[in-house]
């Protein structure tokens, strides 16, 4: 039978007196703030040979004629060897090592690519709301494909809403990636927009209200988001007999995880994007 546990959706404040990559007042801001940015995490011939893998993978998945969109490279990190190499790069774990501790694994990864005048929006949303874990204890690396700004739909967050619990949201009524729409998002704070060149990467709480406009501008706005949670968290829908549950898709990138309970795929060989029957949906 699958384990089932209470979900916690409170955020617990980072506690590390002795950091080794971040300063205490950059964990001292991610706590009271919700997110920090930006981390430069690849250099300029790193992040062009990102940017044409990337166009490579869009162009790949697109002539599979299967239905897929620019919004449906979702979960491969485990059978795509450019992108589990992309989510175990050393500077991006040193910096998400300050905020777990050192004992952590990448659960998912999803590309948001906003095409030049993609009409849909990502309705402002928390992102643990849709994930079955025990405990809200995800940080996301977005990490910057293209440049993202203001005028191509750069993300936004709202500071602070990470400690608000969960926020009621509604179905969204209009064009949109995700379906959950926070209602009255401007009775809680100014948002903040994620600007980012790209090379760069930012970090957020699962719980950080955070969205994206239409991208109207005849730019592209990709960015890879990046899913790292500790050990000690529990998929709520975890099948140890089925060998099935969002635990199921996992990277060990830092330390042990003595319990087991997280999968540890090694480096695959290859890139196989051919579709999967899961999918994780993730904010």
């Amino acid at each position: 039978m699958p384990i089932t546990f209470e979900k916690d959706l409170s955020f617990q404040p980072i506690e590390n007196p002795n950091p080794r990559h971040l300063t205490p007042e950059q964990i001292d801001f991610y706590n009271r703030e919700g997110y920090l940015k930006p981390f430069r995490v690849f250099d300029d011939l790193q992040t062009i040979a990102n940017r044409a893998y990337f166009d490579w993978l869009l162009a790949k998945i697109t002539a599979m004629r299967d239905g897929r969109n620019a919004y449906a490279i979702n979960g491969f990190h485990t059978k795509a060897q450019s992108i589990w190499d992309i989510v175990t790069h050393p500077p991006i774990l040193d910096y998400v090592e300050d905020l777990l501790g050192p004992n952590f694994v990448c659960w998912g990864t999803h590309f948001f690519c906003k095409l030049a005048g993609d009409p849909a929006a990502v309705p402002m949303h928390q992102d643990a709301s849709y994930w079955p874990f025990d405990h809200s204890r995800t940080v996301t690396v977005w990490l910057a494909i293209d440049d993202a700004d203001i005028e191509n739909a750069a993300m936004q967050f709202i500071p602070r809403t990470h400690t608000r619990g969960a926020l009621p949201w509604k179905q969204t009524q209009r064009a949109a990636v995700l379906n959950q729409e926070i209602e009255n998002i401007q009775a809680l704070g100014e948002p903040v927009y994620d600007e980012l060149r790209a090379g760069e990467m930012s970090l957020h709480a699962d719980m950080l209200a955070h969205g994206s406009d239409p991208n109207s501008s005849n730019r592209r706005r990709c960015g890879l988001t990046i899913r790292y949670c500790p050990v000690e968290v529990r998929a709520l829908n975890d099948d140890p007999v089925e060998k099935r549950g969002w635990n199921r898709k996992a990277i060990l990138v830092r330390g042990q995880d003595p319990s087991g309970h997280w999968s540890n795929y090694s480096r695959p060989v290859g890139e196989d994007f051919s579709p999967m029957e899961w999918q994780i949906n993730s904010g």
